[in-house]
């Protein structure tokens, strides 16, 4: 049996979650009660309370959560030993909810890659990536040699594989980096925004994807960052004043046809919400609270912002569109009605080396969030 008191402090988080809660808060909630705890003590837990939800059903719902956590632990382990030691036609069926086959159909390399730990991935700033690799230690380049069209020279993410807290380093506390997932920072070289350029992080959340179009700036031009959600533009700010960027201008957007300003745009980056099907590696519980409802819904949502937003572009302009989903009705069913209603916008390509205007972002192939991008130019 597995440490008795991860064990314990995995069953407290559990029993919390509930529809209000997910397992993600829940688990913030409980490693913030217990501070003391080490990065490894914490890291356990986390470990603990995701393998449960990567294996709730092969697991036993009438013994107690210990011996259940227990359980997922052991296949956990098993399943990290030898990928092939669970088929796929159980990983098809019982990984991920049935309603998934309507909208996509998983690839066995990315059932497999679901049911492992994630990457922790981190974009140093431009030009610091070998000496911020000396100073943390424990870090490795992308892996592959291309990322679905994006050459591994076109981005400087370093995977973090080492045991220490990274908020708490002074490299963290002085700026000179940022955790974000491999697949959001491919999001921001699709953007490719140029300094003095003025561009609109439309979706802006807590500023991760705008962050990164300021560096790529250069600190220049202006970068419009909104989003519906006050309590996650005041988080974007003071990640701009540690990061010593000052090219933002924040307000609030809420997806109408009222834009945040009437100067036109020379790129717009619409990140928009998404049931997160990309990211069902890291958050295994998320695969069992969305359900199809959820994707027509927010479908409906990302058309909606895809057509308001556009309406700010300059002649010109580059569009992005970008969500951190698989399913079809959020991506190329999204990005064909767009392109069906509006002309004016030409498919180009996501990136530079690439003749894809449309890229869909396998988990398994960059070890990371799932992603697709798509991006326009308005003639």
């Amino acid at each position: 049996m597995f440490d008795p008191a991860t064990l314990n402090r995995a069953a407290h988080v559990l029993r919390a979650v509930n529809p209000k809660l997910p397992a993600d808060a829940a688990l913030r909630q409980e490693l913030a009660a217990n501070r003391a705890l080490s990065a490894t003590a914490r890291s356990a837990v986390s470990r603990a309370v995701f393998s449960y939800y990567r294996w709730i059903n092969w697991l036993r719902p009438g013994e107690s959560w210990q011996l259940q956590i227990d359980d997922a632990l052991e296949r956990q382990a098993k399943f990290e030993r030898d990928p092939t030691s669970t088929k796929v036609e159980a990983l098809a069926a019982r990984a991920v909810p049935t309603w998934l086959a309507a909208e996509v159909v998983l690839p066995p390399e990315t059932l497999r890659h679901f049911q492992l730990e994630p990457a922790l991935w981190i974009r140093p700033r431009p030009g610091t990536r070998s000496a911020l690799s000396r100073e943390l230690g424990h870090t490795s380049l992308p892996a592959k040699t291309s990322l679905d069209g994006f050459p591994r020279k076109t981005t400087e993410a370093l995977r973090f594989t080492g045991t220490r807290d990274l908020f708490t380093t002074q490299a963290f506390q002085r700026g000179a980096f940022e955790i974000q997932d491999l697949a959001s920072q491919l999001v921001g070289h699709a953007c490719a925004p140029k300094p003095g350029e003025t561009w609109w992080d439309a979706c802006a959340g807590e500023g991760g994807k705008s962050l990164h179009l300021a560096d790529q700036m250069e600190n220049r031009g202006t970068l419009w960052a909104t989003d519906r959600s006050l309590r996650r533009l005041e988080l974007l700010k003071r990640r701009f004043a540690r990061a010593k960027l000052f090219n933002v201008r924040v307000d609030s957007w809420d997806g109408t046809e009222t834009l945040p300003t009437k100067t036109p745009f020379d790129g717009i980056l619409i990140d928009a919400p998404c049931s997160g099907v990309g990211t069902w590696q890291r958050n295994p519980h998320a695969r069992w609270t969305t359900g199809p409802t959820d994707v027509a819904e927010l479908a409906a949502v990302q058309a909606n912002l895809l057509n308001n937003a556009a309406r700010g572009l300059k002649s010109g302009g580059r569009l992005v569109y970008a969500v951190c989903t698989l399913t079809r009705s959020e991506t190329t069913a999204v990005t064909d009605a767009f392109s069906l209603a509006h002309p004016e916008f030409v498919p180009m390509p996501v990136n530079a080396h690439s003749e894809q205007t449309e890229a869909m972002l396998w988990p398994d192939e960059i070890d990371a969030n799932g992603m697709f991008i798509a991006a326009w130019r308005k003639t």
